[in-house]
């Protein structure tokens, strides 16, 4: 056996805090990590090699895949073509299918419906005249969102009766959109599935998530149980195992006096699994690793019993580094700071619900000073 198939060599497309996240959780299992990203000050280079070149750069792409054993994603939004290129060279997870369509809302929303899974009413939107179709369809009460690159909020426009519409479609200057209809919804949750190349599957306790202008501000798990949590999971299981899918999976679901909705999902580890890192026995990083290279799945149980992960967005809590508090962790990405953009999060555990609250209310404090 050889020292490159002992200690394999993990290639991640994309250079983010979540390629960094996957390689800290991946050294101590002896993994060794290259990241190719187009930007020379991605965060993940603070903890390992880094490839800068272009997406396009089939040279650049060449050379990366030759030193890697299996390949990975940093985020959803990696160009197809170049995971396909890879693909021919390297073992790679998940497959670049289901990149393709979770790039495309419009691609998504037909898939989950394709499996009789429920979700808010849409259509497609290529012109203006769609527009107003769409608009008018939905009750002026909607989310008019690009189909391709939006996340964090970006691409979106909120849709009600004093909309210009005229005006909009000016501003975006026409492409391709899904308008959604608004889901009065209870709360937002997401399941965290983890499916190895073998079937084997396992999920981490669901989450709730709170969220600000789109971006992912709190998450606290376990989500207090309903009556549809179990259907949370099997329709996490469902659109698992019709895309064979590999690596960590989340699902993020609006549940609603009348049920379940899928909003979307994300082929990747993801923003509501940070808390998995100090608070489940395998973080959702390890579990993504050990499920793309055929491994067993670590166990996904709580480390304590419960766990809450906070965002920050735009600048780092000037307290981070000067505090420390039993049961509250710090995670600075090494990103520069700017509005909008996620720099670092808290991550809190507790054994009981009333302890955990005491220690995200002191947290809070402690993010104020």
């Amino acid at each position: 056996m050889t020292e490159k198939t002992v200690f394999p060599t993990i290639g991640i497309l994309g250079g983010g805090q979540l390629a960094q996240m996957l390689a800290l959780d991946g050294y101590p299992l002896g993994f060794r990590f290259i990241f190719f990203d187009p930007t020379a000050d991605a965060c993940a280079g603070l903890v390992g090699d880094l490839m800068v070149a272009d997406y396009g750069n089939e040279i650049a792409l060449d050379e990366f895949a030759k030193k890697c054993d299996f390949v990975t994603y940093d985020f959803e939004n990696v160009p197809v073509e170049a995971a396909e290129f890879v693909a021919k060279r390297s073992a790679i997870f998940p497959h670049p299918k289901v990149l393709e369509i979770a790039q495309d809302r419009l691609k998504e929303k037909l898939l989950f419906k394709s499996l009789d899974i429920p979700i808010a009413e849409f259509h497609s939107v290529d012109s203006y005249s769609e527009l107003l179709f769409a608009a008018k369809s939905c009750g002026h009460d909607g989310f008019l969102k690009t189909r391709r690159l939006g996340y964090d909020g970006k691409g979106q426009h909120r849709i009600t009766e004093k909309t210009d519409l005229k005006e909009l479609w000016a501003e975006i200057d026409g492409g391709s959109f899904v308008l959604e209809h608004a889901v009065n919804f209870i709360r937002e949750i997401s399941v965290i599935v983890v499916r190895n190349v073998h079937g084997e599957t396992q999920f981490y306790p669901l989450c709730e998530n709170k969220h600000k202008n789109g971006i992912l501000t709190t998450t606290l798990v376990p989500a207090k149980p309903s009556q549809v949590s179990a259907t949370a999971y099997e329709y996490a299981q469902k659109i698992a195992d019709t895309l064979s899918y590999v690596g960590v999976l989340v699902i993020e679901m609006f549940e609603t006096q009348d049920g379940l909705y899928i909003n979307e999902m994300a082929p990747r580890v993801h923003n509501s699994g940070h808390w998995s890192i100090e608070g489940a026995v395998t973080s959702q990083f390890e579990n993504h690793l050990r499920a793309g290279m055929g491994l067993s799945i670590g166990s996904t149980q709580m480390s304590l019993g419960y766990s809450a992960m906070i965002n920050w967005i735009g600048e780092i809590p000037k307290i981070a580094l000067n505090t420390k508090e039993k049961g509250i962790y710090w995670h600075i990405y090494g990103k520069q700071e700017r509005k909008g953009r996620k720099v670092g999060h808290s991550t809190v555990v507790a054994d009981n619900a009333e302890d955990l609250h005491k220690k995200v209310v002191k947290l809070a404090e402690l993010l104020q000073k």
